[in-house]
């Protein structure tokens, strides 16, 4: 998980606190929340449909992500650790000290 910082004015950051109280989240969850409603086209359920119907009017919904930014199945991700299991162990890299 990786954080971001956003430097904003005194009264929206107020407006922000008072939204994720009002909504009973922690601020980086309201944030987070609407960041996802906003970036995110497979959300469903009223409140992101509001959301991204006022980003889209503002002028902010982003584009729907490629297929490449989906992850993986499961089945390949067992896949894929299976065929990592089967190089040669780090132990004996080190013992041979390459």
């Amino acid at each position: 998980m990786q954080q971001i910082t956003v430097r904003a004015e005194d009264e929206l950051i107020e407006r922000v606190r008072m939204s994720a109280r009002a909504a009973r989240r922690s601020m980086n969850e309201f944030v987070t929340t609407v960041l996802d409603a906003a970036t995110n086209p497979e959300l469903a359920g009223d409140d992101a449909e509001r959301l991204r119907s006022r980003l889209s009017l503002a002028g902010l919904l982003a584009d729907a992500p490629t297929a490449r930014h989906r992850r993986p199945d499961k089945r390949s991700i067992a896949a894929a650790r299976r065929r990592a299991g089967q190089g040669t162990p780090l132990s004996e890299f080190v013992r041979a000290q390459r």
